[in-house]
């Protein structure tokens, strides 16, 4: 689980070791990856663990996929919910720097992929496994000021449907999530009525749940709306 310091990341580790799952939560703070682990542990969840590493960093890949599967084995699910908006606040996309725009790809599009490369090649060999992306409704629909991360969600999503075709023994999926009351949309939006925005909480149980049920189709992008379905 990477991007597992604050909202949907970590309410999406805690249910899943609420299930009884070996969660290992990954993010880039070391101090807030701390806490958050001590924060679910604390809620009856014993078998969680935090590793301090950066997605977007090529270097980090291979240890993400080494520490994780030594205190864990063999990862059977990868949740991707490491994300990046860029520059705050956001300018328009022909005033954003070709440098911050490379950031942003390489935290939201490349990170998962390099890590995806290595992770889904021993799901292949176990004809099992499932890799989850984290979308947005960015990807669909282009609101101005949004285009960077909007272009990486694009981008994310078509990622999904590729690799879905190309490995047909592993589940790849794009949930989008909609709008939550978390630092990024408080970032993105900090003008924004946060008492209309879903709980990062609730969301992570539906998609918990959604994913027990086991009945998607590889490659598909859902809203939450549909995860009830």
């Amino acid at each position: 689980m990477t991007g597992a310091s604050r909202g949907l990341g970590k309410e999406v580790a805690r249910a899943l070791g609420r299930r009884g799952a070996r969660v290992v939560m990954v993010a880039r703070d070391g101090a807030a990856l701390a806490e958050a682990v001590r924060e679910v542990r604390a809620d009856a969840v014993r078998d969680v663990h935090g590793l301090a590493f950066d997605v977007g960093r090529k270097e980090d890949t291979h240890a993400i996929t080494g520490a994780a599967s030594a205190l864990v084995g063999p990862i059977d699910l990868l949740v991707h919910a490491a994300s990046t908006l860029g520059p705050l606040p956001m300018p328009l996309l022909l005033d954003t720097a070709c440098e911050d725009l490379a950031a942003v790809l390489e935290v939201n599009l490349v990170g998962p992929f390099r890590l995806t490369k290595v992770i889904a090649g021993s799901m292949a060999l176990r004809r099992t496994g499932t890799v989850v992306f984290v979308s947005s409704d960015a990807a669909v629909e282009a609101y101005p000021r949004w285009g960077a991360y909007g272009i990486s969600k694009a981008a994310q999503d078509h990622l999904t449907r590729v690799l879905a075709a190309e490995l047909p023994d592993v589940h790849f999926l794009a949930v989008d999530p909609g709008e939550m009351d978390t630092k990024m949309h408080a970032d993105a939006l900090p003008d924004a009525d946060r008492s209309a925005l879903a709980s990062p909480a609730d969301v992570a149980e539906q998609v918990v749940a959604w994913l027990a049920r086991g009945r998607q189709r590889s490659g598909a992008r859902v809203t939450i709306a549909e995860l009830a379905r």
